[in-house]
């Protein structure tokens, strides 16, 4: 190697000569892959004459080099050193010493991770324009080493000394190496490709990179910032999603990740903060909207909206945010803009489905940040007077209105929802109009959660009473059988909590059997959660003495199956009930007979001194996270075609066409059967409403023309 760094090759040299450094070059590089587990200083110093004689006869040799195989050979090189020094960080963490030995071996591997991320920094600057079949390596060797830094739940435990040791140089020099390769469009294509799939440690560090390119991109031309920011734009390119997208998809693989810690820069300029990843993504995504050009505007409302209705809550809140963040930064216009088209959105969503209940949530959120002139146009644009427009008050805080409008909008909330209740009641209370009885319950548990204290006294117990009739018709089998009734009994259990101390005895043991009746029936969790938040309410209730002998024993029966209900949620949130009914109640002697059990009295007392029966290690956490993570990458995978079905806000030019498969049917003609089984029983119990036997007529008439069309 000394004897060739003498070698002078010119650009008046020969071919052959040209040919003969080339050759070189590639020989020493097979050296390197020889020695490498010889000698160490070897190693190094043969890299450093590889990347040296690259470097000084690059004009003559750079179409010669197999630019490939010596990128492969540094990133495996850098990989594997790597790894020694982790492998030698958890010796000394498990051991629980430093030897000075293992210490300086250490050192002495760091550094080598150094001289190696160095040495390919350089190389990769020389010749990006030789290294499009090389940008998969980079990104994956990028990964790699990320994969291994904490919040990854695939970070090895390793003392914050050593890992700071590390992440000092090595990833410092990782990090200069992605701002070198952001402007390269080769490198872009294979980070926002659509079509690999990273495997599931890999994904926190593509998260980790996406939002560093946020962070260099503002300094890029506008060229470089269309390429992130617009995906392809022709059908001949590679296909890749925008930058957004990519982070939001890689997000939703990292449910684990965003509620652990993460060291931040801090806020005054110097030192760092504690925060969680959550809270690092959501700072990182507000700043880079606000460099974005008014030419990629759309695609970040675009992105935000297709977020907000996807199938992950998590990551549609941090949507969420930062559309709230868009709304406070931008125009008071903008803000007023965005409300109107999302409330439009929510009115053509099904009522139920899981697409408005979000975009509810985010237009309860803008409401608060529009202007009192907006709110206005806001109001008369959608009256609420208006039964149509119910669908949309039902998820809004009438505490977002100014002082002038929420009484307004309260008093005809409550007319037009009361009215429809009264409505149903007095018709054939038909099992189809239900869905709008929901929404009409909805919108008055709006009206009693936000502006409760504008009714009038003969407003609360006009309703209290509809409420009563309601607990009349509800029947524990229909219940337990039909979705949209199973929403109406929380619905009515939401409202009668708000009553509480006004609701009379006989109605409280109304309500009592009711919720027995339906835990006997093994109902969904949603059930079991209103019936716990109902009770969390009878602490502030007082009993009369003539009614005690009847209440107080279906109250204390409805702790004691709860408190020990075999699901740990249901459980845990019984617990927080019990012991808040505890403090508030003036019943203290039912209290024991709440606690049927030494086990139960144990997590009660547990809960109540906030101990830990059980304390995790950080090993055992990440090892639960990860099968979490796997869980929910696994049922959104499932869930994505079929949630994404349910909402389509703009049909294809042409659908293709299908045959539906035998499990349609078969799943259709089940359901059917169901619905007439509960006919059935309805039958059984009374005699049925005047208009059921017009309406059995149009049913055997639909069930012919069926059979028609099957011969």
């Amino acid at each position: 190697m000394e004897l060739i760094e003498i070698v002078s090759v010119n650009s008046c040299a020969a071919d052959e000569s040209v040919a003969v450094m080339v050759s070189v070059i590639h020989i020493l590089l097979e050296v390197c892959s020889a020695v490498s587990s010889i000698d160490r200083a070897l190693h190094a110093n043969t890299w450093k004459f590889i990347i040296r004689q690259s470097l000084k006869h690059k004009s003559l040799i750079k179409n010669g080099l197999k630019h490939s195989d010596i990128l492969r050979s540094l990133c495996e090189d850098i990989l594997f050193s790597f790894q020694s020094c982790l492998q030698l960080a958890e010796q000394m963490k498990c051991s629980g010493t430093q030897e000075s030995t293992d210490y300086k071996l250490f050192q002495r591997m760091n550094k080598l991770c150094r001289f190696f991320a160095n040495s390919l920094l350089h190389y990769t600057k020389e010749f990006t324009s030789f290294l499009v079949d090389s940008c998969s390596l980079l990104h994956q060797t990028y990964l790699q080493i990320h994969s291994k830094f904490p919040p990854s739940l695939h970070a090895p435990a390793i003392s914050k000394a050593h890992q700071d040791e590390m992440a000092r140089g090595f990833l410092v020099t990782l990090d200069s190496l992605l701002s070198l390769l952001v402007s390269f469009k080769p490198f872009i294509e294979v980070v926002l490709s659509k079509t690999p799939d990273l495997p599931s440690e890999l994904h926190f560090p593509q998260c980790r990179l996406l939002l560093s390119v946020m962070d260099t991109l503002p300094s890029q031309s506008q060229d470089v910032k269309a390429i992130w920011n617009t995906g392809n734009q022709y059908p001949e390119e590679i296909p890749r999603m925008t930058l957004l997208s990519a982070l939001f998809h890689s997000l939703q693989q990292c449910s684990g990740e965003l509620s652990l810690p993460v060291l931040a820069p801090g806020m005054m300029g110097t030192g760092q903060h504690k925060s969680t990843f959550y809270h690092y993504v959501c700072i990182h995504l507000c700043t880079f909207i606000t460099t974005l050009t008014a030419s990629h505007f759309h695609l970040l409302e675009c992105s935000l909206l297709e977020t907000i209705l996807g199938s992950h809550t998590i990551i549609a809140l941090l949507a969420m945010d930062a559309w709230c963040f868009l709304a406070r930064f931008e125009t008071a216009d903008l803000c007023a803009h965005h409300t109107f088209i999302i409330a439009h959105l929510i009115k053509v969503c099904p009522a139920e489905s899981y697409q408005a209940t979000l975009l509810g949530v985010l237009l309860r959120r803008l409401l608060f940040l529009m202007t009192a002139e907006h709110q206005v146009k806001f109001a008369d644009k959608f009256p609420p007077k208006d039964t149509e427009n119910l669908q949309l008050w039902q998820h809004l805080s009438l505490q977002a209105l100014t002082p002038l409008l929420r009484p307004q909008v309260a008093r005809e909330i409550f007319v037009v929802g009361f009215t429809q209740c009264q409505e149903w009641l007095n018709s054939g209370r038909s099992l189809d109009e239900f869905p709008q009885v929901n929404i009409a319950f909805s919108a008055l548990l709006s009206v009693c959660q936000t502006s409760g204290e504008m009714l009038e006294p003969d407003q609360r117990i006009a309703l209290i009473g509809t409420l009563g009739q309601f607990l009349a018709v509800l029947h524990p089998t229909e219940v337990s059988s039909l979705p949209y009734l199973q929403h109406t009994c929380c619905l009515v259990f939401q409202l009668l909590q708000l009553f509480i101390q006004m609701l009379e005895p006989q109605l409280l043991i109304q309500i009592f059997a009711l919720q027995t009746s339906l835990i006997q029936q093994n109902p969904s969790d949603h059930i079991l959660i209103a019936i716990l938040d109902f009770l969390s309410s009878m602490g502030k209730a007082f009993i009369v003495p003539d009614f005690q002998g009847q209440v107080l024993p279906q109250l204390c029966c409805l702790f004691a199956t709860l408190l020990a209900y075999n699901n740990w949620m249901i459980q845990q949130h019984a617990i927080e009930v019990f012991t808040q009914f505890a403090e508030e109640t003036s019943h203290e002697d039912i209290l024991p007979q709440c606690l049927k059990s030494e086990e139960i009295k144990s997590k009660v007392v547990t809960f109540l001194s906030k101990t830990h029966d059980i304390e995790e290690s950080a090993e055992a956490q990440a090892e639960r996270m990860k099968k979490e993570n796997a869980l929910l990458s696994s049922h959104l995978g499932e869930a994505t075609e079929e949630n994404q079905s349910d909402l389509i806000l703009e049909p294809s030019p042409k659908r293709a066409c299908y045959s539906p498969s035998e499990v349609q049917y078969t799943s259709a003609i089940d359901s059917a059967e169901r619905t007439l089984e509960v006919l059935k029983q309805l039958l059984q119990k009374g005699p049925p409403p005047i208009w059921l036997a017009k309406k059995l007529d149009t049913l055997q008439m639909t069930l012919s023309n069926l059979r028609k069309a099957i011969c």
